[in-house]
């Protein structure tokens, strides 16, 4: 069986929930191989097939609107990596307001259980006017909102991608130093400490240990297997960078279809290129902002294991 990661390329929950749930109706979905185009992935979605889906998402609200029933009704467990950050519309100028995600992220804590809620304080970004004391005050806010609900939270530094660069200059975001990181995570740690709130970095090359914050696997062996009810055999995910822990999965997003519009951005090339695929948006289509062409090969996924139903506690579940 597999873990399905919905997604790391673009916001499904926020933009195409109504796609989303057509293509688990129909028990399948295809997704395009970025490297060699005319591949196709044909990927089913059943649950005798599929273990875990996990969203990634910076505003579940129209998921929930649209679907909820659905959701609540899903044949195979989920949780969310729910990312809400005190940044403005300068920076993330198509999230919603940080009050209202977290209201959000608090009523879905208390109907699907805090173990399915991972909160992502991420990246973190220094400039002219956000600096870490800016951080440490919002975080400490911040934590002392979600601190009940999160099962954990997940810290990143910002990467200077060469596609952000140009981004990072008009908000002046610099390069953050190991000194600066090392203090803004003393600090942070303390706070989530006074929140029972367990702290790690998502693939940091810096280790931050002393302070008591270990490194993340946001798709998560652990919390899949205590979701599931069994043990996740799944190994590192070897597509993803050497420091990421994420076990094995398959991310049935596309990049550049994201629509948050947010300046450090790594999944979308340009806007531009957002714009014409958001034109391919089809709910009925098998494969996000996009369709199955002439040319297109299309194989069948072969789907591993990742729980071991011997140890599950309840098999049916």
């Amino acid at each position: 069986m597999t873990i399905i990661s919905a997604s790391r390329r673009t916001d499904i929950p926020a933009f195409f929930s109504d796609w989303l749930f057509k293509r688990l109706e129909e028990r399948y979905v295809l997704v395009r191989n970025r490297y060699n185009p005319s591949q196709v992935s044909k990927i089913r979605l059943t649950c005798d097939l599929v273990d875990c889906l996990v969203f990634w998402t910076k505003n579940p609200k129209p998921m929930l609107e649209r679907h909820g029933d659905q959701l609540r009704n899903l044949p195979f467990p989920f949780y969310f990596q729910f990312t809400i950050t005190p940044y403005g519309n300068d920076i993330e100028p198509g999230v919603p307001d940080i009050d209202e995600m977290m209201k959000v992220f608090i009523a879905l804590s208390r109907e699907f259980g805090k173990r399915k809620m991972v909160w992502r304080y991420d990246p973190i970004l220094l400039t002219d006017t956000i600096d870490m004391d800016w951080h440490i005050c919002r975080f400490a806010e911040m934590a002392g909102q979600l601190g009940a609900y999160a099962d954990q939270c997940i810290i990143s530094f910002i990467d200077f991608y060469r596609k952000i660069e140009p981004a990072a200059r008009r908000i002046r975001c610099r390069k953050i130093s190991s000194e600066e990181v090392k203090f803004i995570a003393r600090e942070f740690a303390a706070i989530a400490a006074s929140h029972d709130l367990h702290l790690a970095t998502c693939a940091e090359v810096i280790d931050l240990s002393e302070f008591g914050i270990g490194r993340a696997s946001c798709i998560d062996a652990g919390r899949i297997g205590d979701i599931c009810g069994g043990t996740c055999k799944s190994g590192k995910d070897k597509s993803q960078r050497k420091e990421c822990g994420c076990v094995e999965s398959i991310d049935i997003g596309a990049y550049s279809t994201c629509q948050h519009g947010c300046l450090y951005c790594y999944a979308n090339h340009n806007q531009a290129e957002v714009g014409v695929n958001i034109q391919a948006n089809c709910a009925d289509s098998p494969m996000l902002c996009d369709y199955v062409r002439p040319e297109d090969k299309i194989t069948l996924r072969l789907m591993k294991r990742s729980i071991d139903s011997s140890s599950k506690l309840f098999p049916n579940s």
